[in-house]
């Protein structure tokens, strides 16, 4: 089998899908998407090809070796995203052609079913509770909401400002009860200087774990809040490959990795990145607010590694796959299907092709200064 034609298409709402054609007729999907960067991502593809083209798709990790390391400069945003969504398609590829899914190719399932979380907004307490409550009507066990804000965060904050997260948490724990799994995402936009007061707060309500409490790339200072607070810290959506990983898990800056499997390297690399995790006793909760080829990808992954948590999602493949996931009590039954098992329906997305969806710019109203969103 030979690869013959890499195609890749803009889809809404602001995903990158790739299709990877071959002599056989077998077609691979993969969705290589950085958000905000899809035409770069579709370009990097592009330059990929010349070196796939020909290529038995079936050597996915010795093809991931030679994209990675004949680049010269490695890692990135760009060009792990790209790599990633290429090498969901390989392994889509080589699942078809062995008529086996993924998670089979890996060694099979440890699991039956997959836990599934979905990010639920805040607002005022009475707010949030009503979504609570609205989402275990859907089915949801677990949920991801972010702090709630008055306004964006400053460096050093206010009683007011932490009182304010602290009690639209409480309200949506009441709402949930105790047995009801809720994270918090501080998305990296909490300072240093805040994101310790917050937790601190936030601890008797027992989020499932605090997201991203600072920037990613303070590892150190990571660490130092982790040895801080008896919850749970999880990273690594904006981490790519096991090189990235290795940091974090060494200075125990975190318990729960998050590698997104569009972005941090594909399906067999965040493999090895769950395997690390495993050793330092660190478990995985997949990073996926993207399309269904990626979180087909996530559910392969998920269903072979010992270390899964949950795993975050947007949908459920409604509108985009000719048999979407199935979502049942919190948990979503494994693919039965060779490779990824899903196959896209090419009629319902026939209104979705195309986006120019770009990252929001977001300044704090005290001052008009640049923030993160």
């Amino acid at each position: 089998m030979k690869i013959t034609k890499l195609e890749t298409f803009l889809v809404k709402p602001r995903w990158l899908f790739l299709k990877m054609h071959t002599d056989e007729g077998l077609v691979g999907l993969g969705e290589p998407i950085l958000e905000g960067r899809a035409r770069t991502c579709a370009q990097a593809v592009a330059e990929l090809a010349p070196y796939l083209i020909g290529k038995d798709p079936r050597r996915v990790v010795h093809h991931w070796q030679a994209m990675y390391r004949h680049a010269f400069y490695r890692g990135g945003p760009i060009l792990t995203s790209a790599l990633s969504g290429v090498e969901q398609a390989l392994w889509d590829l080589a699942g078809k052609a062995a008529n086996m899914p993924v998670y089979e190719m890996l060694g099979g399932p440890l699991r039956d079913r997959i836990k599934m979380y979905k990010g639920t907004g805040a607002g005022s307490p009475e707010q949030a509770a009503a979504a609570v409550k609205a989402r275990k009507e859907q089915g949801f066990i677990a949920i991801k909401t972010g702090p709630a804000k008055i306004r964006p965060a400053r460096i050093v904050e206010n009683p007011a400002f932490i009182d304010h997260a602290a009690e639209t948490f409480a309200a949506m724990r009441e709402a949930g009860g105790a047995d009801f799994d809720i994270a918090i995402d501080f998305h990296g936009a909490i300072s240093p200087q805040t994101a310790a007061v917050l937790i601190r707060a936030l601890e008797p309500y027992q989020p499932m774990f605090v997201e991203e409490p600072i920037q990613c790339q303070d590892v150190e200072g990571m660490a130092e809040l982790a040895r801080k607070t008896h919850l749970p810290i999880a990273t690594g959506e904006r981490v790519f490959t096991k090189w990235g990983f290795r940091d974090l898990l060494e200075k125990r800056a975190c318990s729960i990795v998050q590698p997104d499997l569009s972005h941090a390297g594909g399906i067999f690399e965040t493999r090895l990145i769950a395997g690390m995790a495993e050793s330092y006793y660190a478990a995985v909760a997949p990073h996926c607010p993207l399309g269904p080829i990626s979180l087909a990808a996530c559910i392969q992954l998920d269903a072979s590694i010992p270390n899964f948590l949950a795993q975050e999602h947007t949908m459920f493949g409604e509108d985009y796959l000719k048999e979407p996931f199935q979502f049942k009590d919190g948990y979503v039954a494994l693919p039965k299907g060779p490779g990824l098992g899903i196959e896209l329906d090419e009629d319902k997305m026939e209104d979705k092709i195309d986006h120019d969806w770009t990252n929001r710019h977001s300044y704090h109203p005290d001052d008009g200064s640049v923030i993160d969103w």
